[in-house]
């Protein structure tokens, strides 16, 4: 395991340290799940792309009776 030495303003090392030990963990564990759950973030640029994709998809669909589509989907399976 790495260390690193990272600067933070004193204000958010006090809510960090604070929020640590609300969780009974340490502040090393809390950054890393930080990093973590930060990195697996889709990116804002690709999620816009991707809801503008679908709603095209939907504008592209026209208009339809949702209880049609449920009934024929039914009638499919008998």
């Amino acid at each position: 395991m790495s260390k690193v030495m990272i600067s933070l303003p004193d204000d958010l090392l006090a809510e960090v340290d604070a929020e640590a030990k609300r969780r009974s963990t340490s502040r090393s564990a809390l950054l890393a799940a930080a990093a973590r759950r930060e990195l697996r973030r889709r990116d804002p640029v690709q999620l816009a792309v991707a809801v503008e994709r679908s709603e095209q998809r939907f504008r592209n669909a026209g208009s339809f009776e949702s209880a049609d589509l449920v009934r024929a989907d039914r009638d499919q399976r008998r």
